[in-house]
């Protein structure tokens, strides 16, 4: 069943319970200031909890499929990101580390185990566990602390872009002025029609962190595209995590 490969990658790729007092108002002016001013803001910002355990609403939708999940994410900071979708029944359980990713459906009866393969071919550029994690923490990794970096203001948000782009992809980091975590992440590869669009519209404070409240990642490739709307329920910080995960035998192993 493609759904359920699908929605395990573009998860990865993406508070008790939620109440709209604890959503952020955002009605700061942003004030032109140096690029490595605005990096060392957003840097100065990043999540500094240890744990996270979250409950996520995840609505999937591609040219043939328009789906929708409940999600049980468990975040061991630097260490492990682990998922497990539910449809009614469990759909899937996935167990992310920095050297490896592992899956299983007990629906499907398969299972994958390897590298970032994976996600890399879908993508088309590499990726690593920070910059999966970073993506539910409304983060982005700033290389050399936005000193080879450049800015604009465009929509009251500050646009941060290398001076010397990716080989791959042209790269744009979208910082709100409020709190100056991302607004948006933007990766454009314009000769093979391909984007990547990660949105923040809105966040959460709790226990004094700022945390993303809906993700919103876009995904269009020419004619292709797939749209994967996050909702986060309800989260709690610096609880004591347990993070079963065996792959049941007899279940066929996924290759790709």
């Amino acid at each position: 069943m493609k759904i359920i490969k699908y929605l395990f990658v573009f998860t990865i790729l993406f508070t008790a319970c939620k109440s709209s007092k604890n959503t952020i108002i955002t009605n700061a002016i942003a004030k032109k200031m140096p690029a490595k001013k605005v990096a060392k803001k957003h840097l100065s910002n990043s999540f500094s909890k240890e744990t996270i355990d979250a409950k996520l609403r995840v609505k999937f939708k591609n040219n043939k499929q328009n789906e929708s999940f409940s999600v049980r994410m468990k975040i061991i900071k630097d260490e492990v990101i682990w998922l497990k979708g539910s449809k009614i029944i469990s759909i899937f359980k996935a167990k992310i580390t920095p050297t490896k990713v592992s899956y299983y459906s007990p629906y499907a009866k398969n299972y994958f185990e390897g590298d970032y393969s994976l996600i890399k071919d879908f993508l088309g550029t590499d990726i690593t566990f920070e910059e999966l994690q970073n993506i539910f923490l409304g983060q982005a990794k700033i290389e050399n602390k936005g000193k080879d970096h450049v800015v604009e203001i465009v929509d009251n948000t500050y646009i941060l872009s290398p001076e010397e782009q990716l080989a791959l992809f042209d790269r744009f980091i979208h910082i709100n002025p409020t709190h100056f975590k991302l607004d948006k992440h933007v990766l454009v590869n314009d000769l093979k029609g391909q984007k990547l669009d990660i949105t923040y519209p809105k966040y959460l404070q709790k226990e004094a962190e700022i945390f993303p409240e809906n993700i919103l990642i876009n995904v269009t490739e020419k004619n292709k595209f797939t749209n994967i709307n996050i909702d986060v329920k309800s989260v709690v910080f610096d609880t004591k995590l347990s993070i079963p995960f065996t792959i049941p035998s007899g279940y066929k192993k996924l290759y790709f």
